[in-house]
């Protein structure tokens, strides 16, 4: 049965990006050169080889050189190249995130105080913008040093995706540490059991089915924050980079900034999925994640 709905879950995603590209396809074929406008405003895109290149040329353009040196390498060897370096620092990103959203969520869990006082603030800081935050971030990153350690740029972006990171982890891990049963609860406390040991055999195994969830969208949130971070603060070599210097570049070549566009889409799947690594062993505790 699990095998059936994972095959099932495969087809409907194809299914998805199949019709993405059918309705991208209609459109450039039958919408107008200049895109629909309404009241002044144009509310879709234009048509125009410009701004909606043929998909078949987007991927046509990943096998060609990035630029007419002779040297040059492949446009998806130079993508790939930059997604593993964001992939790296999103990563760390998300370390980070882990270990404070699992904290806080601990800290909630075994005070209510904590969590009224915690949590709205917990939830206040998605609200702010990372396009100003970044700079900020990297102001003051600049300035630490203690002893022989000096802060790298790259700390500055990881830090930033921890930020976006940590908010799915400690809401999901809160919430399934609440989750098992009063009867439950008590039954450990017939045992004698001490806090630890009833997080430990309860809490814990009750609050896999919604802490995996949470894993995948802080990986995904982290991905995402480290392509803005990337963009904010000028680094190097990364996929955000090649975003902004690509798309610089897109009225001489407008296939060609769609090939970032692509490989930050398959980082964050990929980030996302590699949680699923998680999953297999913690599989005894799943019963309830497509529920959760």
């Amino acid at each position: 049965m699990r095998r059936r709905a994972a095959a099932s879950a495969w087809l409907w995603g194809l299914a998805g990006i199949v019709l993405l590209v059918l309705v991208w396809e209609a459109y450039k074929f039958l919408g107008p050169a200049d895109g629909v406008v309404v009241g002044g405003a144009r509310v879709l895109p234009r048509t125009t080889d410009l701004a909606m290149p043929h998909v078949w040329d987007m991927f046509a353009r990943l096998a060609e050189p990035v630029t007419r040196s002779p040297s040059a390498q492949p446009l998806w060897l130079v993508i790939a190249l930059a997604a593993l370096t964001t992939l790296g620092i999103a990563a760390a990103g998300w370390l980070v995130g882990l270990v404070v959203g699992l904290g806080f969520a601990l800290i909630m869990q075994r005070w209510r105080i904590a969590e009224w006082g915690l949590l709205p603030w917990i939830v206040i800081s998605q609200t702010v913008p990372l396009i100003a935050f970044a700079p900020v971030v990297k102001s003051w990153g600049s300035r630490v040093e203690i002893g022989a350690f000096e802060w790298q740029d790259w700390m500055s972006v990881a830090l930033i995706a921890s930020y976006l990171a940590f908010f799915p982890i400690a809401i999901g891990a809160l919430k399934g540490l609440q989750s098992p049963d009063v009867i439950h609860e008590e039954l450990m406390c017939s045992y004698a059991a001490g806090y630890w040991r009833t997080l430990w055999k309860l809490r814990f195994p009750a609050a896999v089915p919604y802490l995996l969830p949470a894993l995948r969208l802080g990986a995904a949130n982290a991905v995402i924050g480290a392509v803005v971070a990337e963009v904010s603060t000028g680094l190097q070599g990364g996929i955000g980079r090649i975003l902004i210097q690509f798309a610089g570049q897109a009225s001489g070549d407008p296939a060609k900034a769609w090939g970032p566009i692509f490989g930050a889409i398959v980082l964050g799947l990929v980030a996302a999925g590699s949680v699923a690594l998680l999953g297999v062993l913690l599989k005894n505790y799943r019963r309830g994640e497509e529920t959760a």
